[in-house]
């Protein structure tokens, strides 16, 4: 009667949103300052007062028709242009607005480019820990998602274990840097090795071997950490990117695909990134919002309360007892928990109704995220909880 695989992927919810919904029903038993929700990865700071500017200056000064109606499926041309030249002049490159492909966030970037890649039987890997929705979004289009083990000393590339995932029907490696939910940024280095070993694969198989740079928080980093920009490390690199945690915009849903020029058969890939919105029954980015990043593309992104609140985490939990790897972007923690098994590990931590997600889910068991784009406050008072929970397990 329905698709079963549809029905169990509509009512088996993930165990993030499961630890959410959680906690909006104790909250309402306990109080709201009450609960310590770790759990959903939405971004606290807010909302630059540009964007608002620029919201008013458009519902001001453009025509009504232009603001709400049709753009092209790849996004309004004069769009492109600008964010093409913003993008040209920060990292270097010869962008033009035929290497964008304007989306709604970076989840649809994302299935777009897996769709328009995936031919039967391919392969992508997942290098763990990786945001859980990848598996789901590669089965969709009919590919398979290939894990590598996490090497949990530094969240880096194990690439000995990389090495034998790799086969002749790979057809892409996802990477996340700033990683959701480790907070780590893939060094030069790794990121150097990585585009050797994909290169020689390449010459081996004689077929592209893409990368597919997932970076929705490329903007999220500190203390000096660079965040590299990939196509010019390895040719065959599509960026998904997000203003989903750049501007504090989750709900707005707008980003974009690159495609940059250095790509293997560029036009062919654009094409099939433009078929593959076509049958997932993309028709344009949302209107409004293409205009707004538009005139906010060189605009900066406020970090500040994530550094602080990344800071104040990690060494409080460090000082309970916590082993953790220090976050370097992103707004996420990922220690590790105090007993094998992390589902008994979180539920227990509900005893103090601290909401924390287990490792299990990033492909990396024996850890557990806790998101920091909290309010300072809520860290400040999770933190005692967070000892007590530690205490049981001396």
């Amino acid at each position: 009667m329905v698709s079963e695989k549809m029905y169990e992927l509509g009512t088996k919810k993930s165990t993030i949103r499961t630890i959410f919904e959680f906690g909006r029903k104790r909250a309402a038993e306990v109080g709201e300052e009450n609960i310590f929700d770790f759990s959903l990865g939405n971004p606290n700071v807010p909302t630059p007062p540009f964007i608002k500017d620029a919201i008013v200056d458009i519902l001001e000064n453009m025509d009504v028709n232009a603001i709400h109606g049709y753009t092209v499926a790849p996004g309004h041309p004069k769009v492109r242009e600008t964010l093409a030249k913003s993008l040209s002049k920060r990292f270097n490159d010869d962008i033009t607005a035929n290497n964008l492909f304007i989306t709604a966030g970076a989840a649809a970037a994302i299935t777009i480019t897996f769709k328009a890649l995936c031919e039967e039987n391919d392969e992508f890997i997942a290098i763990a820990p990786f945001f859980p929705e990848y598996k789901p979004f590669v089965e969709n289009v009919g590919g398979k998602l290939v894990i590598v083990p996490p090497k949990v000393e530094d969240f880096q590339i194990d690439f000995d274990a990389f090495k034998n995932k790799i086969t002749s029907r790979t057809k892409a490696v996802i990477v996340n840097s700033p990683n959701n939910p480790s907070g780590a940024i893939y060094s030069e280095d790794t990121l150097k090795t990585l585009a050797k070993i994909l290169t020689e694969k390449e010459e081996e198989y004689n077929h592209p071997i893409f990368i597919v740079s997932d970076e929705p928080y490329r903007e999220i980093a500190f203390d000096g950490n660079i965040v590299s920009y990939i196509p010019k490390i390895y040719k065959n690199t599509i960026v998904c990117y997000s203003y989903s945690k750049s501007f504090s915009l989750p709900g707005e849903r707008i980003g974009y695909i690159l495609v940059p020029p250095s790509v293997t058969d560029f036009q062919k890939i654009y094409g099939a990134i433009a078929g593959a919105a076509r049958v997932l029954t993309h028709v344009n980015a949302p209107s409004l919002w293409q205009y707004v990043i538009a005139k906010c593309a060189d605009k900066p992104s406020d970090i500040e309360t994530y550094k602080k609140n990344g800071k104040l985490l990690y060494e409080g939990l460090t000082d309970a007892g916590f082993s953790c790897v220090k976050p370097q972007g992103a707004f996420y923690l990922f220690p590790k928990t105090l007993e094998p098994d992390d589902y008994a590990f979180c539920e227990r931590a509900k005893k103090y109704d601290l909401l924390l997600v287990p490792g299990a889910d990033f492909g990396a068991p024996g850890h557990f995220r806790a998101a920091y784009c909290v309010k300072t406050e809520t860290i400040e008072r999770a933190l005692p909880l967070f000892k007590k929970l530690a205490e049981e397990y001396k």
